[in-house]
């Protein structure tokens, strides 16, 4: 059967809509690499100033950003459920996140509460918009696989923004909340793994088959993997308030699922029915290696405990995380979404003109996709060996830089094809 088929295409949104987050992303990521360059002890340690503004630049201003577009599209296609007044939503949640962003990382490099009080009130509003919209939409949605993670992931994002909201005002100094490292932690682990991960294992289901062209997932695993992984962040947060030795064990079952959601995409990319190069298949294959990566650092603390008090650890682990793991997915749905909705939309607009539409390969040349992935290899080695060896943080900072500006220019390339051929984006 095919995949595409029970996908409401003709419900998809103006290619406005999504497009704004996607190209607003790579700024993002181009802000976090200039940081490291300005401020190289960002890589130093993760409660300085400028290791929080990092963070916060790439998960809130690149990752959230590409996967709120993300789901403006996927609703209405996967879900065939449109959010309610879909304009608007995206203006004010794209706005609110933008400038709360910027306003965040100011608060966390000038300690200004001020920068942290406006930092809430737009991320708390923009983020409460599209929660409460994509809410509705979801109520109405046809199930399916994906559309069970996309529910967990927005459960997590949900409870990261609340803990979020928490600890923000615990450094605008506005309230002292009880179990602050328990709080850090939840607030980290829903945001990693429930918001980011699930998000990207809901999207999968549906995205690895269909523009990889490879077999379904195990029915079994797709059926069960995102309600499982939730349920155990729930346990997780729970047995580090009330029991905590049994953290371990918890951890070792989320470390359990995330392996068998990396193997499990990874075989299915070996058995893959096209064997074309695919460059966008790297940055999966880079990220489900860093996936894994992430699990054998995890091991290893677990077996030298010392090794764990270091601060190269929980950097390691960010690095592999949010750099190798999510920072490449999100990479190599881009180019496949943005491509792909431009040659969509020309088809609608122009009725599939014979000669005037672009093929999806055509929208971004085949040669800059590819440099773009070494580039953000290279950075992602640097930023590896940054961990360790605090004098290339500057070089992986440079790097990253560039890899960040091409991202854009290729993006920036498939929408020139789509105006030059005709397309409106509204």
């Amino acid at each position: 059967m095919s995949l595409q088929a029970g996908l409401s295409f003709e419900q998809a949104p103006p290619f406005a809509l999504p497009l704004r987050f996607f190209l607003t992303a790579p700024l993002f990521l181009l802000a976090a690499a200039g940081l490291i360059v300005w401020a190289p002890e960002a890589l130093a340690s993760r409660w300085t100033p400028q290791a929080l503004a990092l963070t916060h630049a790439l998960t809130l201003g690149f990752l959230a950003m590409a996967m709120l577009g993300a789901l403006l599209q996927m609703l209405p296609v996967v879900a065939g459920s449109s959010l309610p007044a879909p304009r608007w939503v995206a203006w004010f949640s794209h706005v609110s996140l933008t400038l709360g962003t910027v306003a965040l990382m100011t608060g966390f490099l000038t300690a200004a509460p001020a920068a942290f009080g406006v930092g809430i009130a737009l991320l708390g509003g923009g983020f409460a918009v599209f929660l409460a919209a994509t809410a509705i939409s979801l109520a109405r949605a046809v199930a399916s696989v994906t559309v069970n993670g996309i529910r967990f992931a927005v459960l997590s994002l949900g409870l990261t923004l609340l803990l979020g909201l928490a600890l923000a005002l615990l450094r605008a100094g506005w309230w002292m909340p009880p179990a602050v490292a328990t709080m850090i932690s939840a607030h980290v682990a829903f945001g990693l793994l429930g918001w980011v991960l699930l998000l990207v294992i809901g999207v999968a289901w549906q995205v690895v088959p269909m523009f990889q062209i490879t077999p379904p997932y195990p029915n079994r695993l797709s059926r069960w993997l995102a309600g499982a992984l939730f349920a155990l962040l729930l346990l997780h947060a729970a047995a580090l308030l009330f029991f905590q030795a049994a953290a371990i064990v918890v951890d070792a079952a989320l470390a359990g699922a995330i392996v068998a959601f990396a193997v499990a995409t990874l075989r299915l990319q070996i058995r893959r029915r096209r064997k074309l190069p695919d460059v966008t298949l790297d940055f999966w294959r880079l990220g489900m290696a860093s996936l894994l990566a992430c699990v054998a650092v995890w091991l290893a603390a677990q077996l030298w405990p010392a090794w764990a008090h270091r601060d190269a650890y929980p950097l390691l682990l960010g690095v592999l995380f949010l750099g190798g793991f999510a920072v490449s997915v999100v990479n190599g749905m881009l180019y496949k979404i943005v491509p792909f909705l431009a040659w969509f939309h020309l088809q609608a607009q122009l009725q599939a003109r014979a000669g005037s539409i672009p093929t999806m390969k055509e929208m971004i040349a085949e040669r800059w996709t590819r440099w773009q992935f070494r580039l953000h290899l290279a950075a992602c080695v640097l930023l590896i060996g940054a961990t360790l060896w605090p004098h290339l943080a500057t070089a992986a900072g440079s790097v990253l830089a560039l890899s960040a500006l091409l991202l854009w220019v290729n993006l920036l390339s498939a929408v020139r094809r789509f105006s030059g051929c005709g397309g409106r984006f509204s």
